[in-house]
């Protein structure tokens, strides 16, 4: 009764190993080659917990990279796993706030834990992940040195959302000698204010849960807590959720 879900996203693949209970997971880069990323993850996952791909029922795959992926037996939207993933681990969920690499999404759910209404960033690279690997090298900084900002320090407005333009502004304003800490939660600021104007589409309705990779940073978290005037749960290891979304699907499979 063993199931994998595997979650290939634009900056990392995820994959979860799932019994009725989560066995393992594992996060790696993708890198060049989603097919070669999600078959990687789920080959390590097996190995170190001495298994191999016979013993698998049933693989489920997600994210922007699954249909790559020619040894899953299905491939199931990220929307849907986000909302299985994060229903499970917090049975009361009604709202999701979902950053990744190259997109951003907003989910409103039912009580049972449906899809009942979703907005998706996906355009442009503005306030995802990206954006913020951009704004901290355009900084000198390590993308994990945003989330250690004090948001009470003050900032400075950050006009554009493009990554480019958001590039070449942050380095006039480091040249005016604009303080790097009001330029990140001024970057923190533009991105809290986006998502809420995606949350405002489609609700927020507590519980608020924020996954992806982004929900790592917990400044950022802060800062959109005041904005939204709610708070916001992030969960253990928040870029797993579409991969154990798949996992719960793949596994629901098995036992019809």
């Amino acid at each position: 009764m063993l199931v994998i879900g595997v979650d290939v996203g634009s900056l990392s693949t995820k994959a979860v190993l799932f019994d009725g209970k989560i066995k393992d997971w594992l996060i790696v880069p993708t890198g060049w080659s989603p097919k070669k990323a999600g078959g990687e993850v789920c080959q390590q996952l097996l190995s170190r917990n001495s298994y191999s791909r016979e013993d698998v029922a049933y693989t489920i795959g997600t994210g922007y990279g699954r249909i790559a992926l020619d040894f899953i037996q299905e491939a199931v939207t990220e929307i849907t796993c986000h909302a299985r993933g994060a229903h499970y681990l917090f049975p009361t969920t009604r709202t999701i706030i979902d950053i990744g690499g190259q997109d951003s999404k907003t989910i409103s759910l039912s009580v049972q834990g449906k899809v009942l209404d979703f907005l998706m960033n996906d355009k442009c690279a503005a306030g995802t992940g990206r954006f913020l690997q951009v704004s901290a090298h355009a900084l000198g900084l390590d993308v994990e040195d945003l989330g250690r900002v004090n948001p009470d320090l003050g900032s400075v407005n950050i006009s554009s959302m493009c990554t480019v333009f958001a590039e070449s502004e942050i380095i006039s304003l480091l040249a005016l000698g604009v303080e790097k800490e009001k330029i990140i939660n001024g970057i923190h600021n533009s991105i809290a204010r986006r998502i809420k104007v995606m949350l405002d589409q489609v609700g927020k309705k507590e519980q608020i849960v924020f996954t992806g990779g982004v929900a790592k940073n917990s400044a950022l978290k802060k800062v959109l807590e005041k904005e939204i005037e709610r708070k916001i749960i992030v969960p253990e290891e928040p870029q797993i959720m579409g991969a154990l979304g798949a996992a719960l699907l793949a596994y629901e499979k098995i036992k019809k």
